[in-house]
């Protein structure tokens, strides 16, 4: 999880991106700051796991910027993976490796068992698993370790497409407890979700809709949310 630290912000400005004759991301702009966490709601194929590519650096914007801090990370691209942990849709594991060996290529042995122990990786609860073969885990397991890499190197901010999607109300709460934990740390979490379990941890939602993002307040009301995806 990230380390305690001093109040940051991230801020998004005017992100765009044009595929063929179709604007995805029409100037989407936003801002968070430390110990927040920010849901981006929309419905399939609004734009969600674009938008989140382009900040982790991933895909490229056609314009805008995305600014950790004074520091413009699009345009230095290295930087992004100082600062920032990414878990796409898809998981990016080793499927012939075990959960150890995976979290090996982003943890040196110290660390990872300190971190087993007390750390991050004790509240996502994988030291059940972590010498089965990534190719048997099941679906909650996978996101679970996926999470664990993408926090390896302590990032300050977090990305998340979709992390509840399809798991089980266990792995459920796993997840959504480490992402306290690491919001109390100083964090910063961006999700995109279709749970509504996860909003109860979000400071403030966004609509991301043809194109455009706009705030939007979650009263509790479903039906409606729904009725404006």
């Amino acid at each position: 999880m990230a380390a305690k630290m001093a109040g940051f912000t991230i801020e998004a400005r005017a992100i765009r991106k044009t595929y063929g004759k179709k604007q995805v991301l029409s100037d989407v702009s936003f801002m968070a700051g430390s110990g927040q966490c920010v849901s981006i709601l929309g419905g399939n194929g609004s734009g969600k796991s674009t938008l989140f590519s382009i900040l982790a650096g991933v895909r490229r914007a056609d314009g805008g910027s995305f600014f950790y801090g004074e520091t413009e990370l699009l345009r230095h691209p290295a930087r992004i993976q100082n600062v920032l942990g990414y878990v796409p849709q898809a998981d990016p594991l080793m499927e012939e490796l075990s959960a150890w060996d995976n979290l090996r290529m982003w943890h040196d042995k110290k660390t990872l068992k300190k971190e087993l122990a007390e750390g991050s990786l004790a509240l996502l609860g994988i030291e059940g698993f972590l010498r089965t073969p990534v190719r048997k885990l099941s679906g909650g397991m996978r996101k679970r370790l996926s999470i664990a890499c993408a926090v390896a190197a302590r990032p300050a901010v977090l990305i998340l497409d979709e992390p509840s999607a399809a798991l089980d109300l266990a792995c459920k709460e796993n997840i959504i407890r480490y992402l306290t934990a690491y919001k109390a740390a100083g964090g910063i979490v961006l999700l995109s979700t279709h749970d509504v379990q996860d909003l109860t941890i979000c400071d403030a939602c966004y609509l991301l809709k043809e194109g455009c993002l706009r705030p939007y307040v979650y009263d509790g009301d479903f039906h409606k949310l729904a009725e404006a995806l």
